[in-house]
């Protein structure tokens, strides 16, 4: 029952884009209900395993009281929570499947479910793109394989096609390091991830991918050190990567020129700028929780007004929560990301398995993918980032040791562990 419902809501979740445009939201709403409530009945079936201290972060929990808090000083309170609900639903069912099931049995479902859809995308890009030569415009694909890309599979974009690609390689070269999956299915399915990646011809999957390679090599360093030498190595990283930002941001106009992606990024600083214009006017609370935008609401139609397009997010989650729900929100989602990040880092240094890598890499996948795009605040990417930071709570948190005190049990990670 519980792989079951498991793979049926990640299913459900990362092919959302799809069900909308197949059946309408309606039908996507009424299936997340469902879902949800069938969660809330395996949870209390097995409330005994259960501790309510230990559900949910906490800082995941300031965040979704601060989101709906919003709806008193939003202009359009029914939105607001509307896009609350959508928040928590998410969540909730996140919540769920991180309380079911164990960290490789997560890995595992995900690559089942991203094996699935992303074999059905490709299939849906010949068949579009080769055997008819024509857009399926239902599902948002252009047709485009026989010219090399962009393509964008049944994920509505070709940027989430290559953050859902780029999620898969992570995840299936997980599950080829811990051997969970035979070496016949690993590898087609990093083939496959990896050729929707090349094909989406997304600017910001070499990006994802420099980050990813960076964060694992870091990992691998630090979990093959020797323990007394981990806790000196971790800061040596930590400043490392502070240092390798601040580069970046100085060299900022050459990357953008070497990965020939200087007329998004010239879209996302316009943007930006139009947006940072309306938050001074709400710095502290924002303007009420919407999620992806309103465009007929205010402050999102003076933002695309201004810039002359019609966007839907900020592309940019970071400056996304910092309009919607001030820099209040900003800081909490911040705080529950950064703390999950640290947690999981911390966990996957020490644990004997490689499957604890998983948690900590998408993490950064999702930090990184945050600033190019709004995905982490909502749908499949708010999904992961709630079902990591869970995740990460559950392995590493103050609770354990309230938890230590009620039971008498004692939790602990292997200190001598290093492989």
């Amino acid at each position: 029952m519980a792989r079951a419902f498991t793979l049926t809501v990640l299913l459900a979740v990362f092919s959302s884009f799809a069900i909308v445009r197949i059946s309408g939201l309606m039908t996507f709403t009424t299936i997340v209900v469902t879902l949800c409530a069938i969660g809330l009945a395996i949870l209390v079936v097995r409330r005994d395993e259960l501790s309510l201290l230990r559900l949910a972060p906490t800082s995941l929990i300031a965040f979704l009281l601060w989101a709906l808090a919003s709806a008193f000083w939003s202009t359009e309170a029914a939105d607001t929570l509307r896009g609350w609900a959508a928040l928590f639903g998410f969540a909730f069912l996140a919540v769920t499947v991180g309380h079911i099931r164990d960290t490789l049995q997560t890995v595992r479902a995900i690559g089942d479910t991203l094996r699935i859809l992303l074999g059905v995308s490709l299939v849906l890009e010949i068949f579009s793109g080769i055997l008819i030569d024509t857009p399926i415009r239902l599902l948002g694909i252009q047709g485009n394989l026989a010219m090399g890309g962009p393509v964008q599979g049944i994920f509505g974009s070709r940027n989430m096609l290559g953050f859902i690609a780029v999620i898969a390689l992570v995840t299936f070269a997980v599950e080829r390091r811990s051997q969970s999956v035979p070496n016949a299915v690993a590898i087609p399915s990093l083939a496959l991830a990896g050729l929707l990646a090349l094909f989406s011809a997304s600017p910001t999957v070499l990006v994802l991918a420099v980050a990813v390679g960076i964060a694992t090599a870091g990992l691998a360093v630090v979990r093959h050190a020797r323990p007394e030498r981990r806790s000196a190595l971790q800061w040596t990283l930590g400043a490392g990567v502070v240092v390798a930002l601040a580069v970046a941001f100085l060299l900022r106009h050459r990357i953008i020129a070497w990965l020939d992606a200087g007329s998004d990024f010239s879209t996302r600083a316009d943007l930006w700028n139009a947006l940072l214009d309306q938050w001074a006017r709400r710095p502290l609370h924002g303007w009420g929780w919407y999620g992806p935008w309103q465009a007929d609401e205010f402050p999102f139609n003076a933002i695309n007004f201004f810039t002359k397009d019609q966007h839907r997010t900020a592309l940019n989650a970071y400056f996304d929560a910092l309009l919607q729900v001030g820099a209040v929100g900003f800081a909490l989602i911040v705080l529950f990301g950064g703390i999950a990040l640290v947690r999981s880092w911390l966990v996957a240094s020490v644990r004997r398995s490689v499957v604890y890598a998983w948690t900590p890499l998408l993490l950064v996948t999702l930090g990184v993918e945050s600033m190019f795009e709004s995905f982490t605040l909502s749908g499949p990417g708010w999904f992961l980032l709630v079902l990591c930071a869970l995740r990460a709570g559950q392995s590493r948190s103050w609770r354990e040791n309230i938890d230590a005190a009620q039971t008498g049990t004692i939790p602990t990670l292997p200190p001598t562990d290093h492989r």
